[in-house]
């Protein structure tokens, strides 16, 4: 590896590796780049001296930190990459489903090679995209990710580089997928060095993590650029989901989002595979998936928080906060056939105006749907899943209106099997005062959606950690292993009939019934239907496919939905 860094305003820039230092030289033509064309072995730990600093610091795109973020970088060996199986061809995102995972916490170990020893759970389960939360290098013991730092390094705690990529080949040897979540709107709050090298934040402007990334200078453009090429290229993942790019502030002509699209699907011609791009957008606007000739950015897909918000209260009744708007089935048959509830229409939650509609020839599979996801339950007070307040037979409706939705389902680490563990919110900031500022802020946030304070688990505790690690024994008991069974059917289900994956918006409809509780979709010639009220409900159709329930009872022209019950049917 040569040693290379952008650091347009030092003077003077000092290799430091295995001890000894060297002196870099500017780039004749000004644009800030440092180097020299000395080869650093592999396993070398390095760093540079800006100045007349003393103290070295990380290289931005090292891909590396055995000791953490606060230590040098170390090179590792350049056969590491390119290493994806020859039979692997990729997989497209129409017609699949993702499976959401946070490797700390998936498996007791919490590492990658101990998450391969559970990969096989997810090709029984029939999932074809596995989405890895965020893995590069954050301060402390655990974290969910969000708070990293040095973008181009897997986290040592999970096992570093080559663990990720023995993952990535594990993951292709059985034919699934895999989704890296990325975030390039902010960088955590303990070990960013990036300042001390160039303007990779923003004078002015913030979000609710911090400062706003520098959107507008070319190099910090390149550096995020790269690390997706990272990730796709150089460790063969499949795709890449963005972390809310809606607190990507980018004033240039061509948005990075578009320039990030157009990018990779060059990168995909090149490695002769599929490559997904999904982003987590809070703006409810299609731009995001529309291509550059409807003036979109040109990505693969979105997540749609509506749908799961509709859910929600459908399955549970809770009306607080920003679900205040979704307490009719009226917003479930709206999301459900239209993908956004909030498409120009009055947001009460925000208090204005939000969203735009998605044209009706858009293929319903770029939106990414859920009932549950990392954010939607670990930013609960508790961080309780659904499993803590439905009965088995309400989380079979919400397991068919997650799988059976027309727009891509996404499962989250657990929910396959009613897991009784929490997810709550946890850090481990070894600076007090910063842990201390976390857990506050996340008390006054939950006041605004009504918690109790009380009800809030301390981040930084370890136990926090702990208790939302899952536990695999649960799996033969019921009704786990039942709901299991259902998820299986479904995803099968699913894979069978090609509606699901051939449908526009202009083949959805619904219909509902708040006051007996009733709810019906249809995506082409299939119906999903769910009875949540007191009463039965029959439901015509010429074929049954699938039910929630032993209760369910077919009959001559349909079946008898008793209450909390759903089933599938061929109209």
């Amino acid at each position: 590896m040569i040693a290379r860094v952008w650091a347009p305003h030092a003077t003077r820039v000092r290799l430091l590796s295995d001890g000894a230092e060297r002196e870099l030289a500017p780039d004749p033509h000004g644009t800030g780049w440092w180097s020299d064309d000395r080869e650093l072995a592999t396993g070398a730990r390095y760093g540079f001296l800006l100045d007349d600093a003393t103290d070295p610091l990380p290289d931005p795109r090292g891909l590396r930190l055995p000791d953490g973020v606060h230590g040098l970088s170390q090179v590792v060996d350049p056969g590491l990459f390119g290493r994806t199986h020859p039979s692997w061809s990729g997989r497209e995102l129409a017609g699949s489903v993702i499976y959401e995972l946070h490797i700390g916490t998936y498996t007791p170990a919490g590492t990658l090679n101990s998450a391969i020893a559970r990969l096989d759970h997810l090709v029984h389960l029939g999932v074809d995209f596995v989405e890895l939360l965020p893995v590069n290098s954050f301060n402390g013991a655990h974290n969910w990710g969000y708070d990293g730092v040095a973008w181009f390094a897997v986290d040592e705690t999970y096992g570093g580089p080559e663990a990720y990529a023995r993952f990535v080949d594990a993951c292709h040897d059985r034919n699934l997928a895999v989704l890296q979540d990325v975030v390039y709107n902010h960088l955590g709050p303990s070990g960013n060095y990036l300042p001390h090298f160039g303007p990779y934040l923003a004078d002015e402007g913030g979000n609710t993590w911090g400062s706003n990334v520098n959107l507008g200078d070319p190099e910090v453009r390149r550096y995020i650029l790269d690390n997706a090429q990272l990730w796709m290229r150089d460790y063969g993942v499949d795709g890449l989901r963005l972390d809310a790019v809606h607190a990507l502030v980018d004033t240039t002509p061509t948005h990075l989002l578009a320039e990030l699209a157009e990018e990779t699907a060059e990168l995909e011609t090149r490695v002769g595979r599929p490559l997904t791009l999904i982003a987590e957008s809070d703006l409810n606007d299609p731009v995001m998936f529309l291509p550059a000739e409807r003036n979109g950015h040109g990505l693969t897909a979105q997540w749609n928080d509506d749908y799961h918000h509709a859910v929600h209260v459908a399955l549970t009744g809770e009306t607080h906060g920003y679900y205040e708007d979704f307490a009719s089935l009226a917003a479930l048959a709206k999301a459900a056939t239209s993908g956004f509830v909030h498409d120009g229409g009055y947001s009460t939650f925000r208090g204005r105006e939000h969203g735009a509609p998605i044209p009706s020839d858009v293929e319903p599979w770029r939106l990414v749907t859920f009932s549950q996801d990392h954010d939607q339950i670990g930013n609960r007070a508790a961080g309780d899943r659904l499993t803590h307040g439905l009965s088995p037979e309400r989380l079979a409706i919400g397991a068919l209106l997650t799988v059976a939705s027309p727009f891509t389902p996404m499962l989250f680490m657990g929910e396959e099997w009613a897991a009784s563990t929490p997810w709550q919110f946890f850090t481990a900031h070894p600076e007090p005062e910063l842990g201390e500022a976390v857990a506050t802020g996340r008390i006054r946030e939950f006041a605004r959606m009504g918690w109790d304070r009380e009800v809030v688990p301390d981040p930084q505790d370890p136990a926090t950690f702990e208790r939302s690690q899952l536990d695999w024994s649960e799996l033969t008991e019921q009704p786990h292993a039942r709901i299991l069974s259902l998820y299986r059917e479904l995803i099968a289900l699913r894979r069978r009939e090609s509606a699901w994956t051939l449908a526009t918006f202009r083949d959805l409809s619904a219909d509902y019934d708040d006051e007996a509780g009733r709810f019906r979709l249809h995506i082409g010639e299939l119906q999903v239907a769910v009875n949540l009220g007191s009463g039965t409900w029959d439901v015509a159709g010429s074929e049954l496919l699938l039910a929630t329930s032993e209760r369910v009872t077919a009959r001559p022209l349909g079946v008898r939905l008793p209450p909390d019950t759903g089933a599938i049917l061929r109209t």
